[in-house]
């Protein structure tokens, strides 16, 4: 079976994959399974373009296909913010926790909590081929965090229908609504397109639409 290298060292997003393209005909690696350590500067203004510049490095570093992703946290009354800069907002080295405290305190001045996550997804295979897919969803921000479960700003985005934030999702229910679900649903099908034709160093996909 091929390796296809889930191109994250962000052990929170390398769990959410393994269950998002569980049974896809792959063999789903890690750097880390495999050796490699990478870090890839997101000096992108997008999350497409960032997305591809990860999986362009690891493709070209692994010699296999390679999927990662961006995504964020965009809050209307913040202007969209933060944005791409969602896992640096409260400046680098910044916990999860104390992104989330920054957060909420410049939203202090605001009664608008509405918000969206986005996610862009990227596959590229070593050869040169890169297709892009993507997903959102939509709550607002909460007065404080809540939930034990996910990383980021999960505990703060809150769902107003399920009167949950997304950190008291299950698992289950959260990989059938998250940003990352919804864009990993269009790369599944992608995946699972035949025929799948892989020789030593390239792999076709049948042509999609970008969704950037």
């Amino acid at each position: 079976m091929p390796r296809l290298l889930i191109a994250t060292n962000n052990a929170g997003k390398l769990s959410e994959f393994r269950e998002l393209l569980a049974g896809v005909p792959f063999d789903l690696v890690s750097p880390r399974d495999i050796g490699l350590t990478l870090e890839v500067a997101e000096t992108g203004r997008t999350y497409a373009t960032n997305a591809r510049l990860k999986a362009r490095a690891f493709a070209k570093a692994s010699g296999l296909l390679s999927l990662a992703d961006d995504s964020g946290l965009e809050v209307d009354a913040l202007n969209g913010e933060p944005g791409v800069l969602s896992a640096r907002y409260a400046g680098a080295g910044a916990t999860d926790q104390q992104r989330v405290a920054f957060l909420l305190e410049k939203l202090k001045p605001y009664q608008e909590r509405r918000a969206r996550f986005r996610c862009v997804i990227a596959l590229a295979s070593p050869g040169g081929t890169l297709r892009l897919v993507s997903g959102s969803c939509q709550g607002v921000i909460a007065l404080a965090p809540s939930g034990e479960c996910g990383f980021g700003y999960d505990p703060i985005f809150y769902f107003p229908k399920l009167d949950q934030t997304m950190a008291e999702l299950s698992p289950a229910l959260k990989n059938t609504l998250s940003h990352r679900a919804r864009a990993a649903r269009h790369a599944r099908a992608l995946l699972c397109s035949a025929p799948y034709c892989i020789s030593s160093n390239t792999y076709w996909t049948p042509r999609v639409r970008d969704r950037s």
